[in-house]
């Protein structure tokens, strides 16, 4: 097994994830022992299913360990959180022994629900006010969260740099980071910002988690994360960076559509596994 690192987080250092897909539960149930450590799924499309469903998740949770990475509390939001709905969440997690929850630093709902991650402004009374959601969060689910660095096209308001507005929200939360390298590429990109230096300012003993994807690309001036293509080159050269930067830590494969025979998938994983396993040891930040 891999070495584990608990000061970071609940999985091994070295740990390899993938997506817990519908599409995917033929291929996850029939994986080989090595092709990966973890799954990470979204409560929100498990929650309240039963018969064959939570059969199968079930019995891969018994499996594998399971992260969850939710898409709904919309924590950066102004209506006020969903106590019912991150009572639901609580109970997910609970039953089905999540090791890790994650949700995304960004809004997703008013009057109803978006559906989408919509950008947040980047300023002191934004970052108040999301710290004080992610604070409610864990004190309702008890326990700590991590929250995701979400890819933008737009930024309604900058008074800082994204980097500056997440550092702040994390330590004024008190919680943790899943850090998707995808998503530091495609806003580096879209925004005009140096990835590198975004990757090497984060502060190295709140990740607990890495995600990588692909996306679409057409060569235009947006780059839009759609996780429905392989990882490209300068994302793997971001997750390097990452690793040396900050020391393995456990690193998820999303793919969410367009999905490829299996095997694609696990040469991904592997690749992964190369990256996380050459890394040297974690540091603190």
């Amino acid at each position: 097994m891999p070495s584990t690192d608990t000061a970071h987080s609940p999985l091994p250092t070295t740990a390899v994830g993938l997506g817990l897909r519908r599409a995917l539960l033929d291929d996850l149930e029939q994986a080989a022992p090595g092709d990966l450590d973890f799954l990470e799924c979204a409560p929100e499309n498990w929650i309240g299913l039963g018969g064959v469903w939570a059969e199968r998740l079930g019995a891969l949770s018994a499996r594998y360990p399971l992260t969850c990475h939710g898409l709904s509390l919309s924590l950066g939001g102004s209506a006020p959180l969903d106590m019912a709905f991150l009572d639901q969440v609580g109970r997910f997690l609970r039953q089905y022994n999540a090791v890790l929850y994650s949700e995304h630093l960004s809004y997703c709902s008013d009057d109803g629900h978006l559906y989408d991650l919509l950008p947040l402004p980047f300023t002191e009374e934004a970052v108040h006010h999301t710290a004080a959601r992610i604070r409610q969060v864990q004190d309702r689910l008890g326990r700590r969260i991590a929250v995701e660095n979400v890819s933008t096209y737009l930024t309604p308001h900058a008074a800082m740099s994204e980097l500056a507005f997440t550092r702040a929200v994390l330590d004024e939360a008190d919680c943790d980071l899943l850090l998707d390298v995808n998503n530091v590429y495609i806003n580096a990109s879209n925004h005009g910002f140096d990835a590198a230096a975004f990757i090497d300012g984060l502060p190295a003993e709140r990740i607990v988690c890495l995600h990588v994807a692909g996306h679409y690309d057409d060569g235009g001036a947006v780059k839009i994360d759609t996780h429905g293509s392989p990882v490209i080159d300068p994302v793997w050269d971001l997750l390097q960076r990452a690793c040396t930067r900050f020391g393995p830590r456990p690193t998820l494969l999303e793919r969410d559509f367009n999905f490829p025979p299996f095997a694609q998938l696990r040469q991904e994983l592997q690749q992964i596994r190369r990256t996380l396993r050459a890394a040297p040891p974690a540091v603190a930040a």
